[in-house]
């Protein structure tokens, strides 16, 4: 297994408390923080800058969209490039459209398929975090997220009644090493039966493209927030932009903890949100390749910050289906990181910012 790269760390100062810093209250700016009883509460945002900044936040792909700019005169302008990019991954990759690339490539029959840009780069990397984890996030557990009921939209999967029997019998995917790229014919070879779910890679991959997009194309600091999934390109205001981590998905209220992201992504990954039940059993989203079924709950929430979202949302997922050795195996790698056990004991790595002595500034 190659070794992931270390990157700069993006986190500063780190503080507990109940309110964010900042201008406060009005949605059009960045005073108040997403809906904590979503997903994407566990990157929360509010800017420590003094200076205006727009905030925009949306439902879509089962989760919450947050998109936070300064200055905030360019706020239309990010929203549009972000949904525009969003729109392009969900056409190359999703595995719920039939009209997607992925949704074809399926359905193609044996060989190799030429595919668009897109989509080749979001197999070729969620390969690449396959084998840079050892196998612990790989894109092949698609049918045994089928099986498991995960077949449409989470909002859906959600709505369906516990009695609901499973769709199949999970069992272990066929293994990141079946999937066969080309990338000079920029061809996509699987074998029969093979399905794929990038959603553990490609939700990051379009947070940091949406956020280089931003950036590139209006010149201002940006946020983008996918459902936990966090990137930052730009500008970054003087103190950082703070984020905010609820520990319970489940539960209404604050930020557990803020600290202040000054670039590259974070990503938080947990076995508490995205849950469902089939016969009676609860289930949720993160599946163990070698098995087929949902990792035992040792963490309920690991928060990873790195040098991009893909490499941030690449450990945080690994480090759910690693399991009790995730903090050491983080730790070797020098990147800041969070876990919180299923009991609420917290250990942090990586030089991961210490609460200050006081919740305010």
């Amino acid at each position: 297994m190659k070794p992931l790269t270390r990157s700069p760390r993006p986190v500063g100062r780190g503080r507990r408390g109940h309110r964010h810093a900042g201008p406060g209250g009005d949605q059009a700016t960045a005073g108040a923080s997403p809906d904590p009883r979503d997903a994407s509460a566990w990157g929360s945002r509010t800017p420590l800058s003094r200076s205006p900044i727009g905030r925009s936040s949306w439902r879509a792909w089962g989760t919450s969209v947050t998109v936070m700019v300064a200055p905030a005169a360019r706020l239309t302008e990010a929203r549009d490039l972000v949904r525009q990019e969003m729109h392009a991954v969900d056409l190359a990759a999703s595995r719920f459209r039939p009209d997607s690339e992925l949704a074809r490539l399926h359905r193609a029959g044996p060989g190799p398929r030429p595919v668009g840009p897109l989509l080749f780069e979001a197999v070729s990397i969620a390969l690449d975090v396959a084998e840079r984890t050892g196998g612990a996030v790989d894109p092949t557990v698609g049918q045994a997220l089928l099986d498991l009921g995960y077949d449409r939209d989470y909002d859906e999967v959600a709505a369906a009644p516990p009695t609901t029997p499973l769709a199949g019998a999970p069992g272990p995917a066929p293994g990141w090493t079946a999937v066969s790229l080309d990338p000079d014919r920029r061809t996509i070879e699987l074998p029969p039966g093979l399905r794929l779910d990038l959603g553990a890679t490609a939700k990051a991959l379009c947070a940091d493209r949406a956020a280089r997009r931003v950036a590139e194309h209006t010149g201002a600091g940006v946020v983008v927030d996918i459902g936990g999934d966090l990137a930052v390109a730009g500008p970054v205001p003087p103190e950082g932009w703070a984020v905010g981590i609820v520990e319970s998905a489940r539960r209404p209220g604050p930020a557990d903890v803020v600290v202040a992201v000054t670039g590259g992504g974070m990503a938080s990954s947990g076995t508490t949100v995205r849950t469902w039940q089939r016969s009676g059993w609860p289930l949720h989203h993160i599946v163990d390749p070698a098995t087929g079924w949902p990792v035992p709950p040792v963490w309920a929430l690991v928060t990873v910050a790195a040098g991009s979202c893909v490499e941030a949302n690449a450990l945080s997922t690994a480090a759910v289906v690693w399991g009790p050795d995730a903090p050491f195996r983080v730790a070797q790698l020098g990147l800041p990181a969070r876990f919180v056990a299923v009991d609420g004991a917290v250990i942090e790595v990586g030089g991961w910012p210490r609460p200050g002595p006081t919740g305010d500034r």
